[in-house]
């Protein structure tokens, strides 16, 4: 199946149509030697002082591994920079477009210049190209990657569809991790730090309410239970939540039916929300939730259900 076309903008970004080219700032030296031959005058790498550069705010990724930095660094250093940094201008300085892992890298070895290519992009543009890059360089862990979905979406006041088409992605990946966002801090903050994973974090939202779900991410991490575990505990929380005698006993898969655990979390990951599936003996009941007239209208279109 083929992938979603880029967002508007990119296109001229990544070089697929003509823009007009900026003037480049006096504090630019000259071309490096044979990129003024280039068919595409969009092309042409320049030299720039490293401290002209900043970071851009738009930027989903922050977390770099020191040790993965030190060693583009060390390549650096032995063949160079060998992808121009893009950069667009902003306030009489250079603003990254993409290429801040170059960027800092060059820091650490103290680079005077560095080589660049000068684009115009606005803040969308430069936003999704951010998204874009780290997305399929698989670069952002997953809460970095639900905050960029969350940016793009608030800043632009785009759709989830319209936000997963600009990136390439189902609505149901945009929808399920924006759903990382409703977790406590302190759970995003093992979730970033790879302590605990997605299948991890699906599961705990099961549960309604920090207080439970703090409960159950602190179990997971101090007895190591893995996402099987992590379900067969959550629905013994949900039991209690509900006011059902949950009488304390070892936490094993068996505790609860491993295929309605499944189809629950098949469903939850469908729909993008929590989802509690009650089942016994052919008889049950499910439920959906939904937490404002917005979200059900989305989960009406899910089911092909509408609302007129």
């Amino acid at each position: 199946m083929a992938k979603p076309a880029l967002g508007r903008g990119l296109g001229a970004l990544l070089g697929e149509s003509p823009i007009a080219q900026p003037s480049v700032p006096a504090t630019v030296s000259t071309t490096v030697p044979g990129a003024a031959a280039a068919a595409d005058p969009r092309e042409r790498v320049q030299r720039v002082a490293l401290d002209r550069i900043r970071p851009c705010p738009f930027q989903p990724r922050k977390d770099f591994s020191p040790e993965a930095l030190r060693e583009l660094a060390d390549s650096i250093k032995a063949q160079g920079i060998v992808q121009p940094l893009i950069v667009r201008e902003r306030d009489g300085r250079l603003e990254l477009i993409a290429g801040e892992r170059r960027w800092r890298a060059a820091q650490l070895l103290g680079l005077a210049e560095v080589p660049v290519i000068l684009r115009e992009a606005d803040d969308r543009a430069v936003l999704e190209l951010a998204l874009i890059e780290n997305l399929q360089r698989e670069n952002l862990n997953p809460i970095e990657e639900a905050q960029g979905y969350a940016q793009l979406i608030e800043q632009f006041q785009l759709k989830q569809e319209e936000a997963a088409a600009k990136v390439g992605k189902s609505r149901a990946v945009v929808a399920n991790a924006l759903r990382l966002l409703k977790l406590p801090p302190a759970i995003q903050t093992s979730i970033r730090a790879g302590r605990l994973s997605v299948g991890h974090a699906k599961v705990i939202l099961g549960l309604a309410g920090e207080k439970h779900q703090q409960l159950a991410a602190e179990r997971v991490l101090s007895e190591g239970l893995n996402v099987r575990q992590t379900e067969a505990l959550v629905a013994r929380l949900q039991a209690r939540e509900a006011g059902a005698d949950a009488k304390p006993g070892p936490i094993t898969p068996q505790n609860r039916d491993a295929h309605v655990a499944s189809l629950e979390n098949q469903l939850r990951e469908r729909l993008g929300t929590k989802v509690h599936l009650r089942y016994a003996h052919g008889r049950g009941a499910l439920e959906v939730a939904f937490f404002s007239d917005a979200e059900l209208e989305r989960i009406l279109q899910v089911l092909g259900v509408s609302p007129d």
